[in-house]
């Protein structure tokens, strides 16, 4: 049977069972065979009707009760078969839509693995990385001056000198980072487009250009009167100005002056009936106006150009940022100072004095100040800050032995000063006061280091302070407190007070030996906040470490405090504020006083005869050693050099250095 005749057989059969249900007409062999085909039912089921039709049509009435039977059991058995169907048709659709589904999920998982978790692909195929930062600088001065000497009867002696100068200067530095570079291969670049494209998303530049342009224009005068030597006034006048502030002109301008006198006494004719026991007497003393040049440029806002992160590549830009807001008032940092001395000699100059004592006023200091956020900026610079200060320089030139063949001088120098922040217009957090190498407090030297108040190790080796509420507590402890700072202990300034050298030489015909000393006093340094609530095998421990505590009743010998356990932590989440107040307590506060042998060095100069065979003028050969060790320190220090210090505690000191020289002059 073809297809055609099997379609048409079944458009046929639609109508005939049709009839067939309702009793009407019998359908054919073929139709039937079909009708069997399509739904996969017994022919001889179908053909029944076929074979029982005669003898029905012969009967009578009443035996056609069986043939409705019949065709209502064959209704029902049709109606069941089309429900089968139906729900055959229904799990080949689910089926389907479940295939498709599984195989959609499974291309967008690959594809999301892929983008989550894509294998690395390198931008550097071959060859290196060739970085290079060039720095140019190209500078022009111009000095216009004259000047005016006069003597008028040997008694007076005028002496002028004035003129006008300017300096610029252009620096320039490029920065440049090539890749793929064969260093093997003829430094020929082999480079992979990915480069570019990384670059492009996170926003890094393959090569910077930065200038910076200094202009300086100064009109100064200084003129001096003499009267016979004894008597003399100078007067110094400068009028400059420079773009360190910035586009501004309110502020760029300043003029600065000095005015000195000295006394000579030993001119004076009275000097004679001492001069055999003083040779010389010199008084001096001037006062001052000066200023340094500001390290901020935002007398004006400062508009930067910059290129800000986007999420894609293909929507980045350049834009303007703020740096600084305006400063309309920012100005020099200025001086007053007032400076009186006097020069000594005595037996004939054998003993040398010079002994100096100033007094500073420092006013208009920049710094940060806080503010209440307005424009965007809560930090910005600004003259916050006025302090003053005393001093006092004194130098001893003796020479103790003096022979023909040998001598001995002696070099000592010694100075002392003290300052104080009298106003400082901003605020701070406790944690600066505490850190590094101090912060600047007004009634408070500058850079003065304060301390948490340590109040010895609680009965499990955690140490106690007193917070800022006056309690006293191990973890109860607001490192951000801006208001309350009674309980921080000053601790002393950061810088030295006391500084000065001690020098002596020693000469025997041409062999000379110096030593050198150098000391220091009267500051603090923090040592290093190595204390923590836990610790991990790279932690490099201090000695002080052995001292720690172990058991229980330790806290009475010793301030160190335990290495807690794991669970410690876990039952108290704050533990580490404990440690971290205890590398800023005044536990960890060492002098930084010392005394250096800072150098000794022999020297032999070989005599005239011997090389003057040789064609030289001189010859001298020199051993030197610096840096040799510290004559004390504090024993707190553990062997570390309190003269070199960062803001995490002392810093690796200069090492010793060694040096032979020879001298030859032709």
């Amino acid at each position: 049977m073809t297809q055609l005749d099997l379609a048409e057989k079944l458009h046929y059969s639609d109508k005939a069972v049709s009839k067939w249900e309702r009793g009407e007409s019998v359908p054919e062999i073929g139709t039937l065979t079909a009708i069997a085909d399509l739904f996969g039912v017994p022919l001889d089921y179908l053909v029944r009707a076929e074979h029982e039709a005669p003898a029905e049509e012969k009967s009578a009435e009443p035996a056609q009760a069986p043939r409705g039977v019949d065709a209502a059991e064959r209704k029902k058995k049709n109606h069941a078969l089309i429900a089968g169907m139906s729900v055959l048709l229904v799990w080949f659709v689910a089926v389907l839509a479940f295939a498709a589904t599984d195989i959609f999920f499974r291309n967008v998982s690959r594809h999301w693995l892929i983008l989550v978790y894509a294998v690395p692909v390198s931008i550097l195929p071959a060859g290196g990385i060739y970085t290079r930062t060039d720095n140019r600088l190209l500078s022009y001065d111009f000095r216009f001056s004259a000047t005016y000497n006069t003597t008028i009867n040997n008694t007076h002696i005028i002496n002028a000198y004035l003129g006008m100068e300017t300096n610029q200067s252009d620096r320039q530095k490029t920065w440049f980072r090539g890749w793929g570079l064969q260093y093997d291969s003829g430094e020929i670049p082999f480079y992979d487009y990915l480069v570019f494209k990384k670059g492009k998303e996170d926003n890094s530049p393959y090569y910077e250009m930065g200038n910076t342009h200094y202009r300086n224009v100064a009109f100064f005068f200084n003129g001096t009167y003499s009267y016979k030597g004894r008597y003399t006034l100078n007067g110094t006048l400068r009028y400059e100005g420079n773009n360190a502030l910035g586009l501004t002109t309110r502020s760029r301008w300043l003029p600065t002056w000095n005015v000195s006198g000295a006394w000579n006494v030993h001119e004076e004719n009275f000097f004679n009936s001492i001069s055999k026991a003083v040779s010389h007497l010199s008084l001096k003393a001037s006062y001052s106006l000066t200023a340094d040049r500001p390290s901020v440029t935002n007398a004006l806002a400062v508009i930067q150009s910059y290129s800000p992160w986007r999420p894609s590549a293909g929507v980045t830009e350049s834009g303007l940022t703020i740096k600084d807001l305006e400063n309309s008032d920012l100005t020099y940092e200025k001086k007053h100072e007032l400076n009186i001395g006097a020069d000594l000699g005595f037996l004939d100059n054998r003993i040398n004095l010079t002994v100096d004592w100033y007094k500073r006023d420092n006013f208009d200091l920049i710094g940060r100040v806080m503010t209440q956020g307005i424009g965007g900026q809560i930090q910005k610079y600004g003259n916050v800050a006025t302090m003053k200060s005393r001093g006092i320089e004194f130098s001893l030139s003796t020479k103790n032995i003096k022979t023909k063949d040998f001598s001995w001088t002696t070099d000592f120098i010694y100075s002392h000063m003290k300052n104080e922040v009298t106003k400082f217009n901003t605020s701070t957090r406790a944690f600066n006061l505490v850190s590094g190498i101090g912060f600047s407090r007004e009634g408070y030297p500058v850079n003065s280091l304060f301390s948490y108040d340590f109040r010895g190790l609680n009965e499990d080796g955690v140490p106690t302070f007193i917070n800022e509420a006056g309690v006293l507590t191990s973890t109860d402890i607001n490192f951000q407190e801006t208001e309350r700072f009674d309980n921080l202990v000053y601790s002393g300034p950061s810088e030295p007070t006391d500084v000065g050298s001690f020098g002596n030489i020693f000469q025997y015909k041409g062999l000379r030996l110096n030593v050198f000393i150098t000391y220091s006093f009267g500051n603090v340094v923090r040592l290093d906040p190595v204390f923590s609530s836990i610790y991990n095998d790279l932690d490099a421990m201090p000695r002080e470490f052995r001292n720690r505590w172990m058991t229980p009743g330790d806290e009475r010998y010793t301030d160190v405090p335990a290495i807690v356990s794991s669970r410690q932590v876990r039952n108290d989440s704050k533990l580490s504020y404990a440690y971290n107040a205890y590398n800023y307590s005044t536990a960890r506060i060492a002098k930084g006083d010392f005394i250096r042998m800072k150098e000794i060095s022999l020297t032999y100069d070989f005599p005239k005869r011997w090389i003057k065979k040789l064609r030289m003028s001189n010859l001298a050969l020199k051993i030197q050693a610096t840096n040799l060790f510290l004559i004390y320190a504090d024993k707190k220090l553990n062997g570390q050099d309190p003269e070199f210090f960062n803001s995490g505690g002392v810093a690796t000191p200069v090492p010793k250095q060694f040096t032979l020289t020879l001298k030859i002059g032709l």
